[in-house]
């Protein structure tokens, strides 16, 4: 299996925006979920906020195996996520390993 780590650093100052952005960011990704085969699950999280400098939101997916994140990653929905998600972020870090 394979563990699949975004995390997403929002473009928005304003709280209510960046909240909404983060809501808008959850809600699209968790809904891949039944999508896209071979997505085992995905939990999309909202730092506390409690330390300045964290990145603002989290993505924990896990896949079958690295065709199936693969095939993922190229798949028309996740593609249509990855547009909205480049609307509302100024950055993002990215890691996978085997789990």
């Amino acid at each position: 299996m394979i563990r699949h780590i975004v995390l997403f650093r929002l473009a928005a100052t304003d709280e209510v925006q960046r909240r909404d952005d983060a809501h808008g960011i959850a809600e699209r990704l968790q809904a891949l979920e039944t999508q896209i085969p071979g997505i085992v699950s995905i939990r999309v999280d909202r730092d506390l906020g409690l330390v300045d400098g964290h990145w603002d939101v989290a993505l924990v997916s896990e896949h079958d195996d690295n065709a199936a994140l693969e095939a993922y990653q190229v798949h028309p929905a996740h593609k249509e996520v990855a547009a909205y998600i480049g609307t509302v972020i100024t950055d993002r870090a990215v890691v996978d390993y085997s789990v």
